[in-house]
């Protein structure tokens, strides 16, 4: 038998790693011969950067970056097993968990520690670097990245101005002639899953600005900004950004990308998929088993379940997902490549002790999948 075992992370209970090593030592009690690929997943948020390591071989550096308040953070970056790939994901350096909840406010948030990963990941002499946007905590377009990297943002007086979404109230001029000339010998591809454009009430001000801090008043301010920020963009460097899907992405973090790095923003799990090399392990297996926190009729939109199942199909390989909650109307998925679904907890359990006995729960549930086919099999 080969088995291929592609879960995402379970969220404050164990990595994507964890969990296909514990899928794997509840097979082998069934199957202790068996073919084992373990191809940790995720969907382009929180924890890529982890499961894109685990699955190349490559390295976490920790980085002290600036955090959206100014401050210093510690901050993940990921160089991948082949050595010209590195991967991040903006919200360690400029994410909304950085900021406790009466401190967040857009007006003032930045993304200048994004810029400062990217250049960590330069030092490394890569010729990739993939970004993951999700859960940003800011509303300035990616001015601080663009800043951090060497771009100048200047005021009337041709001074820098200064951080966050209001400083973008004083843009006259973008200068990007002492842009980091590394730069321009790297593709920058981003993990972007929403298609929000820059502005107007679809964009990043009026979509995200709420959870990040703003009032309805600040949030067309901020949009207003973002605007002013766009028509800049127009003039100076001749590329419209403003309207491109997934241009309001992380407060317009998509936009900043897009126009001073001439990024790619693709679909995260598509991105996983591609350098996980999923498909090209997909060969001659019997069976795929994938999985993660909670599992439900949402899943098929872009979660890496959806996605492993997705490429499960085009092979014909039967997929079995676990989760620690199998959510409302799951049975649609039934048409989108899963062929069975089995929860992991053992028993009613405290949302505490599910979270601390992850491993546990997930290698006996595997173990039981194992012995329901090893009776099929008979």
């Amino acid at each position: 038998m080969k088995f291929l075992l592609a879960p995402d992370s379970f969220k404050e209970s164990m990595t994507a790693k964890e969990a296909s090593d514990a899928m794997e030592y509840g097979l082998k009690k069934v199957f202790p011969e068996g073919e084992y690929v373990k191809v940790p997943m995720a969907d382009g948020g929180e924890g890529t950067t982890r499961s894109l390591v685990d699955a190349t071989g490559g390295q976490i550096f920790k980085e002290k970056v600036t955090d959206p308040l100014g401050d210093p953070v510690e901050a993940d970056l990921g160089i991948l097993g082949d050595g010209k790939t590195a991967v991040i994901e903006m919200a360690s350096a400029s994410g909304l968990a950085l900021v406790p909840r009466e401190k967040r406010n857009p007006l003032y948030t930045t993304t200048y520690g994004t810029g400062e990963l990217i250049k960590k990941a330069l030092d490394h002499e890569v010729d990739t670097i993939i970004i993951g946007i999700g859960g940003s905590a800011t509303n300035d377009g990616g001015a601080g990245m663009i800043q951090a990297l060497g771009g100048a943002l200047l005021n009337a007086k041709g001074d820098p101005i200064g951080y966050g979404g209001k400083a973008l109230e004083h843009l006259e001029k973008i200068d990007l002639s002492h842009l980091d000339p590394r730069l321009k010998r790297v593709k920058i591809i981003v993990a972007c899953d929403v298609d929000n454009p820059l502005t107007g009430h679809e964009g990043a001000s009026y979509v995200f600005g709420k959870q990040k801090g703003a009032d309805l008043k600040m949030i067309k301010y901020l949009d207003d900004n973002l605007k002013k920020y766009a028509q800049r963009i127009r003039e100076d460097l001749q590329k419209d950004v403003e309207k491109v899907p997934g241009a309001g992405a992380a407060g317009g973090l998509g936009a900043g990308l897009l126009a001073f790095l001439s990024a790619e923003l693709k679909r995260g799990i598509e991105i996983v998929i591609e350098y996980t090399g999923l498909k090209q392990k997909m060969q001659g297996v019997d069976f795929v088993i994938t999985g993660e926190g909670s599992i439900d009729a949402q899943t098929r939109f872009g979660k890496t379940p959806y996605g492993v199942a997705k490429v499960a199909k085009e092979y014909k390989v039967p997929v079995i997902a676990i989760a620690g909650n199998i959510g409302k109307d799951v049975e649609v998925l039934y048409d989108y490549g899963f062929d069975a679904f089995f929860p992991i907890l053992h028993g009613v359990q405290p949302l505490e002790k599910a979270l601390i006995y992850g491993k546990e729960n997930v290698a006996r549930i595997c173990e039981n999948i194992g012995r329901m086919i090893r009776l099929l099999q008979k």
